[in-house]
């Protein structure tokens, strides 16, 4: 249901910007982040952002440097990622659920039903 695209690969200090849509339903109500997994690693958090667009989260090593945003009507959510790092190099995954995630929650990947293919994203230093 969720479809991930505009990985790439791209030189550090360049931006990407990954797009996730819905293709059947609607999250408009729900939650909607961005998770990331590099080789040898577990999924790690990177960014959500609650249904009115008004609370987003973001983890200390993207801070400053990417941006989640979403367009309810057209059930996408996009993550622009500026000043990219090697260290950013990972398969991305974009997540949703249905309802608003607790806050205290927005970082667990288990709190999130729905989930993308991934969509790769290598930077070279």
């Amino acid at each position: 249901q969720l479809q991930a695209s505009g990985g790439g690969l791209v030189s550090a200090g360049d931006s990407l910007q990954l797009s996730c849509t819905a293709s059947e339903g609607t999250f408009s109500s729900g939650t909607r982040a961005w998770f990331r997994q590099a080789p040898g690693k577990e999924r790690e958090f990177v960014t959500a952002i609650r249904p009115s667009g008004f609370l987003d989260l973001y983890a200390d090593s993207v801070k400053g440097r990417f941006t989640i945003s979403r367009d309810n009507a057209k059930n996408t959510v996009y993550l622009q990622m500026n000043s990219l790092k090697p260290e950013d190099s990972a398969v991305y995954y974009c997540a949703a659920s249905l309802n608003r995630v607790i806050t205290s929650r927005l970082r667990d990947r288990g709190a999130y039903a729905y989930w993308g293919q991934g969509t790769l994203v290598t930077v070279s230093s």
